[in-house]
């Protein structure tokens, strides 16, 4: 180990909030001790991952863009949450996505690829090795010791798992030296990590990954696939345990709670703050608070979505009521909202402009509260740019993109993503939806405190597209009829 690696025994990391209390002794006979008496280890190296084939393809993709150029792609290192506590580590999507290593990669890890003397790029993966019985971090690092932590894998296991070239992290200071005017480098990940590349250069890079992403490959679709049968699975278990939800005072709470446990058991984690917005909270389109009660004759729009160890998510959002049944006038919104899902996918395929499927969703939308008496114009007339009324009750897009972020491929130019051609291979959400305020006097008092979002995870093929997640109950007859089956 390098000596900037080391800390010092007495301590378990080298914070005063950790060396105020620690008592791992620091006598040469206990270091000696420790580290005797271990049985010999054998290193296994693994075959390469299902998905390292696909990452290597997406490494010679971004090179071609960037040819002579050294990338450097951070995977990103531990937030601290409080004291010596962190938050848990998550890598940069861009280094995931290009070496295939998710919920299992390594903080601090960095993707660089170099140029090659025959054209292309050569990728190395750098990264802390795992401490040795020979060094005192084994045992008193709380960050890299396997007392700690457990074991973790050898630069070989890791070259073998992910078919990558790997080195430890003092290595990467040959790098670090040698950046210059053709260095470029994901800025978002790499701290002080890496300086004195140029900011335009960086940013076309990480433009550049995430116009590269808007096609997925038939691992990413695989992966999509399963988180969408995840989260149905979460939908079913807070459906079963309403009882005891509606009878608690932050039933909120405990519905995060249900689908947090299906996604930490079937996944990594959830791939966004889960949103359990009972009854009038429906109309906080982000409300993530969850601390309300879920009361019978309400509804409860519940958008959340599992993200597996591959860390593609999925984003799906259904509305129920929380007694089972849709009175009349929810019922009557709730469909309004699921035809407006239904036009903007009966248009999708490829050569339509993204921007279309919000377009077509909000031609229901104005029909629909303008046939209420909630417009002080014509349906025709609030669609005209400068009017728009109808997203009063409305302000959110209809689509974004989908895949190892919940919003995907956000560095994308306009050009690419909102104004950009629609083709086989994008994954995307359609989520419309309708939210009376409470307190919005320009509907009538029995509209008041109602949301509905659906929101579906749909997949462009060759002649069309198909809705993944229309395996989880949408029209409102087929969500009674789901809640009654697991009540």
């Amino acid at each position: 180990m390098a000596d900037a690696q080391k800390i010092d025994t007495t301590d378990a990391r080298d914070t005063p909030a950790a060396s105020n209390r620690s008592t791992t002794p620091g006598s040469t006979t206990f270091r000696d001790y420790i580290a005797s008496g271990w049985a010999d280890r054998t290193d296994v190296i693994p075959p390469a991952r299902a998905e390292a084939s696909f990452a290597a393809a997406r490494r010679a993709a971004i090179s071609a863009l960037h040819p002579g150029e050294t990338l450097i792609i951070p995977a990103g290192d531990r937030k601290q949450r409080s004291n010596d506590t962190d938050y848990p580590f998550r890598a940069h999507s861009a280094f995931s996505w290009l070496t295939a290593w998710g919920s299992d990669s390594e903080p601090g890890a960095v993707l660089v690829l170099e140029p090659a003397p025959d054209g292309g790029h050569e990728a190395t993966l750098y990264f802390r090795e795992r401490a040795g019985r020979d060094s005192d971090e084994f045992y008193a690092n709380s960050e890299i010791g396997e007392f700690w932590i457990g074991p973790r894998p050898s630069l070989a296991q890791v070259a073998g798992d992910l078919g990558i070239d790997t080195r430890g992290i003092a290595d990467f200071e040959a790098v670090r030296e040698a950046v210059g005017s053709s260095t470029r480098v994901v800025r978002e990940a790499a701290g002080d990590l890496v300086r004195g590349t140029d900011e335009e250069l960086d940013a076309a890079l990480a433009r550049d990954l995430s116009e590269l992403r808007l096609v997925k490959d038939e691992f990413e679709i695989d992966q999509m696939r399963q988180a969408v049968a995840a989260t149905a699975r979460g939908f079913d278990d807070v459906i079963r345990d309403l009882p005891r939800i509606s009878s608690h005072e932050r039933g909120e709470r405990l519905v995060e709670g249900v689908f947090n446990t299906r996604a930490r058991a079937d996944g990594n984690a959830v791939g966004y703050d889960t949103i359990a917005a009972s009854g009038p909270h429906a109309c906080v389109l982000h409300w993530t608070r969850n601390d309300g009660p879920v009361l019978p004759g309400d509804l409860m729009l519940l958008d959340a979505g599992v993200e597996l160890d591959s860390l593609y998510t999925a984003d799906i959002t259904r509305t129920l009521p929380i007694s089972g049944i849709f009175s009349p006038v929810q019922r009557d919104i709730y469909e309004a909202v699921r035809e407006a899902a239904d036009a903007a996918f009966a248009i999708v395929r490829p050569g339509i402009r993204f921007r279309e499927i919000h377009a077509t969703a909000m031609g229901v939308i104005a029909r629909r509260t303008a046939e209420w008496g909630l417009l002080p114009v014509t349906a025709e007339e609030a669609l005209e740019a400068d009017n728009q009324q109808h997203r009063r009750y409305m302000v959110h897009g209809t689509s974004h993109h989908l895949g190892i972020d919940v919003h995907d491929c956000a560095q994308a130019r306009r050009e690419m993503y909102l104004d950009g051609i629609v083709e086989a291979g994008m994954v995307f959400t359609i989520e419309p939806g309708l939210y009376f305020q409470p307190d919005d006097l320009t509907v009538p008092e029995s509209f008041r405190g109602i949301g509905v979002r659906i929101e579906d995870d749909i997949l462009v093929t060759a002649d069309g597209a198909e809705n993944l997640s229309a395996g989880i109950p949408r029209t409102a007859d087929d969500v009674e009829a789901w809640m009654a089956s697991l009540s």
